[in-house]
């Protein structure tokens, strides 16, 4: 019987869950869709490019707001069988408090584990994924990056300026190049027009021009009636290297490893040493944080649901009901909150880390202990 009322719960929270993110994590990522809108406006990027960047970002959102919605769907949920006398059931079939929380406890490291393999696998692939789209994508909207009497930079290695502009014609046009280190040329035209190939590739053809070519310190100027500039050759300045957050858990330990290895060594480094064995020792902090955020951050998950036990606590026929419930509530937010702060600092030292880690712990041990020492006085009649 203990073990039907339980699973029943457990279904409950299940899924208010599911539902709960699913409409949340769309909102969000609908949002989110929009203020990426920049990647086809001024970026220059395909909707396929935009569409699946965007696409691949849903799992980091999911477990971004995973804690929250886990939060809320306890509360809901148990907040539901009190109002509806449901909870009696439990104490009638000889279920205490005790055993109602921990049975919380266990649907808590369920939702632990997920969230644990969310940020540890998951959020890095897909991340990584998204990003290898601008890897092998060019500018695939050119004309819709040119603006008229504005110079235009978003293109790597080139800076255009056009006076007029129609569709894809264009009206007195300079192009800048950045061909090498010590070497560039500008590209003077009374006219210009964008044009696309089948294969998708991209090219300005100038009309009257001149060509100034800049080779340390030297000019040699070029007049042509007719000439082509192939943009296919060109990217946009949208990052396409791996971001802290984008690197998978293997390389995050390596990484770590690495530092450790170097910080054992040398109590100093210089800029010639900012990469030691493949890792930049200059976001050492951040590599630490990245760490925590995704092996010890879920573990206030286990806290949270442990916070959402304390309804039981109070009957819902007492005065201090509702303003008790807030107070729960609340205090769950705050070790939400608390978990986000104490990230951005525990990247800056050992010591730092084993705080982080001993935070969620504690208070865990301090509830429990509460609940515990409190269990034969908050029986029901």
């Amino acid at each position: 019987m203990k073990k039907l009322i339980f699973k029943k719960i457990t279904k409950d929270i299940t899924l208010f869950f599911l539902i709960s993110i699913s409409c949340v994590s769309i909102i969000v990522w609908i949002i989110q869709a929009v203020n990426y809108l920049d990647l086809i406006s001024e970026d220059g990027h395909s909707l396929k490019v935009y569409f699946l960047y965007t696409l691949y970002s849903l799992p980091k959102i999911i477990s971004k707001i995973l804690p929250f919605i886990f939060m809320i769907s306890v509360f809901y949920v148990i907040i539901k069988y009190e109002l509806n006398n449901e909870l009696i059931i439990y104490w009638i079939n000889g279920i205490t408090k005790l055993n109602f929380v921990n049975n919380i406890i266990k649907i808590s490291i369920l939702f632990f584990i997920f969230q644990l393999f969310l940020t540890s696998t998951i959020v890095p692939f897909t991340l990584d994924k998204g990003r290898s789209f601008f890897r092998s994508s060019n500018v695939d909207l050119f004309t819709s990056i040119i603006k008229e009497r504005k110079f235009i930079d978003t293109v790597e290695n080139l800076t255009i300026f056009v006076e007029k502009k129609n569709n894809n014609s264009l009206k007195n046009i300079l192009i800048k190049e950045k061909i090498n280190k010590d070497q560039s040329q500008i590209i003077v035209a009374e006219s210009g027009e964008i044009i696309g190939f089948e294969n998708f590739e991209k090219k300005i053809i100038l009309y009257k021009g001149k060509i100034i070519n800049t080779e340390n310190n030297k000019q040699g100027i070029i007049n042509f009636s007719k000439f082509n500039l192939d943009l296919s050759k060109f990217n946009t300045k949208t990052i396409t290297h791996p971001k802290t957050q984008e690197m998978s858990s293997i390389n995050l330990f390596r990484c770590l490893n690495t530092i450790n290895q170097f910080k054992q060594n040398n109590k100093t480094y210089n800029k010639d040493k900012k990469f030691f064995l493949g890792c930049n020792l200059e976001i050492s902090g951040a590599i630490s944080e990245e760490f925590l955020k995704r092996f010890f951050s879920p573990l206030f998950i286990i806290l949270i649901g442990m916070t959402s036990c304390l309804i039981v606590m109070t009957g819902k026929d007492e005065k201090s009901y509702k303003i008790k419930n807030f107070l729960n509530f609340s205090l769950g937010i705050t070790f939400i909150i608390i978990s986000e702060i104490t990230l951005r600092f525990s990247g800056l030292g050992i010591n730092n880390i084993i705080i982080y880690f001993l935070i969620p712990t504690s208070i865990f041990l301090m509830i429990y202990l509460y609940i515990f020492f409190n269990n034969k006085n908050l029986r029901r009649k």
